[in-house]
């Protein structure tokens, strides 16, 4: 999440670009970047993340550092949830929203220390971000950092504490949503427990001259329990059979947080935020649209984002995140349906799959039974 490139322009390679192409990558354009898609096949990587460990390049993502005595308060004008309630060594899923209470992008704030935050944004989002943090009035002296020189490393599945720890040995005592500053080659490592693939996983960032030995040294480490590296394809199913939204797909600004199904990631009683008006009174109105999960009664239809959602011969929503889940062995999506309770739990619906219908019912993910905790 550095610099996103002009239209036009070259797109940015992570640190380990070589890397990549050595262990057979298969790349790809995502987000301004050249990201690795797949090594042995998305579906081996999946099974390796649900079943041992993989590893991850998501240099791609933003890295921005707030410190100074106007950190806390700056942020909470600018994020959904309440900061105050992360100690220091906890990290919060936030939204950043704008007026009308429309998801400008979603990130995951850690605090590192009393008055110094670490915050996440996604790559296609990371300049709004920071121009937004840049641009909210603080009530004390803040300094905000811009991390273009810092790789990120996942380490995913039920293997990952093993592998972690073997070059951390404070990746132990790490719960879920906790963060602490380690060192790797004498440079500085922010370790947390967190991830995006719904098993028990760590993400690790550090400064990219240490990003070959870093990879490496986990890479050898994975295969010695199973594991390998995984690219952005297997990472897109993981997240979806857990029903984690992805930005610019399930997330976007024609839509508010409580329409993503997000109120929980919303403190109202915090005071201000950017959003917060307009959120309060859609609660009071009622929601246009609703984001619901659909599994696939036929294992033959599988949802695809823009399929229409249909009742009897009504269009009631559309498919913004679709895939056939190895897990279920059937096809599971996300989906917007409108007005907001016209399809509730357990009910069903159809999905139009390029011309032909196939039944789906409503359900609340996770699709699959899984945890990161």
């Amino acid at each position: 999440m550095e610099h996103a490139p002009e239209p036009g322009g070259e797109l940015r390679v992570t640190p380990l670009d070589a890397v990549h192409r050595s262990l057979g990558a298969k790349m790809g354009p995502f987000a301004g970047w050249l990201m690795p898609i797949e090594y042995e096949g998305a579906l081996a990587e999946h099974r390796a993340v649900r079943e041992r460990v993989g590893l991850f390049d998501l240099t791609h993502l933003g890295k921005v550092e707030v410190t100074g005595p106007g950190a806390v308060g700056m942020l909470q004008r600018v994020v959904t949830n309440d900061l105050s309630k992360a100690a220091v060594g906890e990290a919060l899923y936030n939204l950043v929203l704008n007026e009308g209470g429309g998801v400008i992008e979603d990130l995951i704030v850690y605090r590192l220390e009393s008055e110094r935050y670490f915050v996440v944004p996604n790559a296609a989002n990371a300049q709004r971000v920071l121009q937004i943090l840049e641009e909210t009035p603080s009530e004390g002296r803040l300094h905000l950092v811009y991390h273009q020189d810092w790789c990120f490393l996942a380490v995913q599945g039920p293997s990952s504490v093993k592998v972690t720890r073997a070059l951390f040995s404070e990746a132990t005592d790490l719960a879920f949503m906790q963060c602490r500053e380690v060192q790797y080659h004498r440079r500085p490592v922010i370790l947390t427990r967190s991830g995006y693939t719904g098993e028990i996983g760590f993400e690790l960032f550090t400064y990219q001259d240490v990003a070959v030995d870093l990879w490496n040294d986990l890479l050898e480490e994975a295969e010695g329990s199973g594991g390998g590296p995984c690219g952005l394809a297997a990472r897109d199913v993981l997240r979806l059979e857990m029903g984690y939204p992805l930005y610019g797909q399930d997330l976007f600004e024609s839509v508010t947080a409580l329409e993503a199904g997000l109120s929980w990631a919303v403190s109202f009683d915090k005071g201000d935020f950017r959003g917060r008006d307009a959120l309060l009174r859609q609660r009071e109105q009622g929601l246009p649209s609703r984001l619901r999960g659909l599994v696939m009664k036929d294992r033959r239809r599988i949802p695809r984002a823009h399929y229409p959602v249909m009742r009897g011969d009504d269009i009631i929503g559309e498919v913004t995140s679709g895939t056939f889940s190895p897990l279920r062995q059937t096809g599971i999506g996300l989906a917007y349906v409108w007005p907001g309770e016209v399809a509730k739990v357990g009910q069903h619906v159809e999905v139009d799959v390029r011309g032909r219908r196939g039944k789906a019912e409503v359900v609340k993910p996770p699709f699959v039974d899984r945890s990161p905790r």
